[in-house]
C-alpha cells in the first residue's frame, strides 16, 4: 500500500431505510471472503471459470485494510455486511481494490453506495479502479457511475504496478482497463432493500 492518509471519518450513517456504510470489523473478515466467492460466482455464466473459481482476498490482507479504516461494508437491516468495498491511496487517488456485493443484494445500489461513500470521505479528488472490460457489471457499469476509460499514456506508475501484478496473476487473459472518476461527490444513492 502506498503512504497512509490521515484516517476518513467513516461512521455508520444510513443511507437508505434500513442498509447503512460502516467500517468493517475483524470477526467479519471472513464473510468479506464468503461475499467475494458468491460475487464471483456471476462470471461462470459468462465463461470466466477462473475468475469465479478464483480465491478470495486473504484473511491477513484484508486485515491490512480492515485495521487502516479502508474496508467498509454495505450492511443488510439486520447489521449482516452484503457487500464490501477496500481502497488505497494510488499517486493522489483513492484506488478501489475490490468492491463486491453478494448476489442477494446485487442491483439496489450497495456497490453505488459504497463507491459514493468512498468519493465523498477519502479526502481525494478522484477515484480510480481497474476491471474487465467487455464484463456488463464492470467497465459498462462503471461508465454509469461517471468513471472514465484511461487511455495508456494517462496511466500513472502506480496504476502500471497495479497492472502489471494483475497480468502476472493471469488477470489480462481477458480485456481489461483502468478507470478514473473525478471529484468528491456522490456518484448516487439510489437503491432498494429487501424486505
Amino acid at each position: 500500500m502506498s503512504a497512509l492518509r490521515p484516517r476518513p471519518r467513516t461512521r455508520p450513517v444510513p443511507v437508505g431505510a434500513r442498509s447503512a456504510i460502516r467500517l468493517a470489523r475483524a470477526a467479519e473478515l471472513p464473510l468479506l471472503q464468503e461475499i467475494e466467492r458468491a460475487a464471483g460466482e456471476p462470471f461462470r455464466d459468462i465463461g470466466m471459470t477462473e475468475v469465479a473459481d478464483d480465491d478470495p482476498p486473504s484473511l491477513d490482507f484484508l486485515t491490512l485494510y480492515q485495521l487502516d479504516a479502508r474496508a467498509w461494508v454495505f450492511t443488510d437491516p439486520s447489521d449482516v455486511p452484503g457487500g464490501y468495498l477496500i481502497w488505497q491511496e494510488v499517486d493522489g487517488a483513492a484506488h478501489i481494490d475490490q468492491v463486491s456485493v453478494h448476489p442477494r443484494l446485487a442491483r439496489q445500489g450497495a456497490g453505488r453506495a459504497l463507491i459514493s461513500r468512498l468519493a465523498e470521505e477519502s479526502g481525494l479528488p478522484a477515484l480510480t479502479l481497474t476491471t474487465f472490460a467487455r464484463v456488463p457489471w464492470n467497465a459498462p457499469y462503471y461508465a454509469r457511475l461517471g468513471f472514465r476509460t484511461l487511455a495508456d499514456a494517462e496511466l500513472t506508475h502506480g496504476l502500471r504496478e497495479i497492472v502489471a501484478e494483475e497480468a502476472s496473476m493471469g488477470l489480462d487473459r481477458w480485456p481489461r482497463v483502468c478507470m478514473r472518476r473525478e471529484g468528491t461527490g456522490p456518484v448516487g444513492l439510489s437503491f432498494r432493500t429487501a424486505p
